[in-house]
């Protein structure tokens, strides 16, 4: 991998005030009640609910892996990342019962339609699984990827992370979430599409890929009877879990929850949605066109999760370089902060 020069540092520095200066502005905004604080006043218009859902979404873990798994031969993965009937659902099924019963949370929801315990008892579970499960391996991730890109240790990168995305998430609430994810979705896109873009002139275009990796390579369904990736289960057992996140996970559904109303909500969702589509293009691709010139000697990596920082440190010019970087950075910290304002309405509103 190329190190960063001084074009790379004045692009992720413009992005780091980019951030500081929405964060101060949203911060000077807002208001000091419950609301305001956990659900931005209820107030947030469909452009950045939708742009918030994704910037949840999507973490540096996200795009990593998605790489890693268009360079390792698992395409059928991608089931998981064309689930934008599943947000949909959200807007239209579930969405109305969640708005009209004014609730902060989903386990607070749960004590409506049952009682006390089941909301307990899901409080609980969130908060653990959250920090065992989400917040742990962000800042695994963000470790490795900060420590990687900005050349500094493991341990100086996850700190400064926690404590940069904490600092904007305790002092602006969800409202300083949500208006700086919609920056960092913006980013991301914007980036992962130039490494995209680039990396396919890099190979000759799509036909050049098909002839190199052969056609039966990018077939995503595979028979019933594959040993790795048998087509009904993965259409059953991802359906399953997509309800679940994107229709009941309290990370996901909050963003939707800070709508004007239902109508901007389910704007929102339909925006997401179209969002949610974009990895399989941006992520996922960048991963085959590393793989495609593995093959033919021109770029060499030994783990398939080392194909995007690989990629973008080998193709992209200067100054582009640091964008994508300013991408991956953005990634990590819009799930971060959106996983920290999560836990605490959930430890506030339902605990304490």
């Amino acid at each position: 991998m190329q190190q960063l020069d001084h074009l790379d540092w004045i692009s992720i520095s413009l992005y780091f005030l980019l951030l500081v200066g929405v964060a101060i502005w949203v911060i000077r905004k807002k208001e000091e009640n419950t609301e305001d604080y956990f659900l931005a006043g209820r107030n947030v218009g469909w452009f950045v609910v939708g742009a918030s859902i994704f910037a949840s979404n999507i973490g540096s873990e996200h795009v990593v892996g998605l790489a890693g798994t268009g360079a390792s031969n698992k395409l059928p993965l991608l089931i998981y990342e064309i689930h934008a009937w599943v947000v949909l659902m959200l807007g239209w099924v579930f969405l109305p019962f969640y708005a009209r019963s004014g609730v902060f949370t989903m386990p607070e929801f749960l004590e409506k339609r049952f009682d006390a315990r089941s909301r307990w008892v899901l409080s609980v579970f969130s908060i653990v699984a959250y920090v065992l499960t989400k917040i742990s391996v962000t800042i695994y991730a963000g470790g490795v990827v900060v420590s990687a890109l900005l050349g500094i240790d493991f341990w100086t990168g996850a700190i400064a992370t926690v404590i940069l995305t904490g600092l904007y998430t305790v002092l602006g609430g969800m409202r300083a979430v949500v208006y700086t994810e919609t920056l960092q979705a913006i980013l991301l896109v914007v980036g992962a599409a130039v490494l995209t873009f680039i990396g396919l002139d890099k190979v000759g275009g799509w036909g050049s890929m098909v002839d190199t990796l052969g056609p039966e390579y990018f077939n995503m369904w595979r028979p019933s009877t594959d040993p790795d990736f048998p087509w009904p289960s993965l259409f059953i057992t991802s359906t399953i879990v997509g309800i679940w996140y994107w229709c009941t996970d309290q990370y996901i559904v909050q963003r939707t929850l800070t709508a004007k109303n239902i109508k901007e909500g389910r704007r929102g969702t339909i925006f997401g949605a179209l969002l949610k589509l974009l990895p399989v293009f941006l992520f996922l691709i960048p991963g085959v066109i590393a793989l495609t010139l593995k093959m033919r000697g021109e770029l060499h990596w030994e783990s398939a999760d080392e194909a995007f920082p690989v990629l973008m440190s080998n193709l992209l010019p200067s100054g582009l370089r640091g964008l994508v970087a300013a991408g991956l950075l953005a990634a990590l910290m819009s799930s971060l902060a959106s996983v920290f304002n999560s836990c605490s309405t959930l430890f506030t509103v339902d605990v304490y």
